[in-house]
């Protein structure tokens, strides 16, 4: 049984250390302490967005993050799907296909007009995932400006 526990305060060292799992796939480097800070305003502050855990058989493998923003193009709250992890041996079970819809049933009950991802160019196997699940390719560019 899939269950999605929404991420206490209480939860940020395990999500924390699941999300340096994630990031050790790319090498993204990762400060832990500042991401402990952010968890902590992330999670106390509903209107940034939601977290949960990933729960298969009440263990821990994964967790997914909606981050919010507002567009006029869209007319609305739109969100970004920012992080969808789940550990080695939860891949391949459907876990997965059970996340995004769990993620699009809590965007219609947030009135959220649409979801953006992105993902990495040879994650083949998330590419296919969002594919299945009704995500399109977008026909813009991200592009990205650091302000630090």
């Amino acid at each position: 049984m899939i269950q999605f526990k929404p991420l206490a305060l209480s939860d940020i060292d395990t999500i924390v250390d699941l999300m340096q799992q994630f990031y050790a796939i790319d090498n993204y480097p990762i400060d832990i302490e500042i991401s402990k800070s952010l968890f902590k305003e992330f999670i106390t502050d509903e209107n940034l967005g939601k977290a949960w855990l990933i729960l298969s058989e009440n263990e821990i493998v994964g967790y997914v993050i909606l981050t919010f923003v507002f567009s006029f193009e869209y007319q609305g709250k739109i969100a970004f799907l920012d992080e969808l992890y789940l550990t080695e041996k939860a891949r391949g079970k459907g876990i997965g296909s059970k996340t995004i819809a769990f993620i699009l049933d809590e965007s219609k009950k947030a009135d959220l007009k649409l979801i953006y991802l992105e993902i990495e160019n040879h994650n083949q196997n998330a590419q296919k995932l969002y594919l299945a699940n009704g995500f399109e390719l977008h026909n813009r560019k991200l592009m990205a400006y650091k302000t630090r």
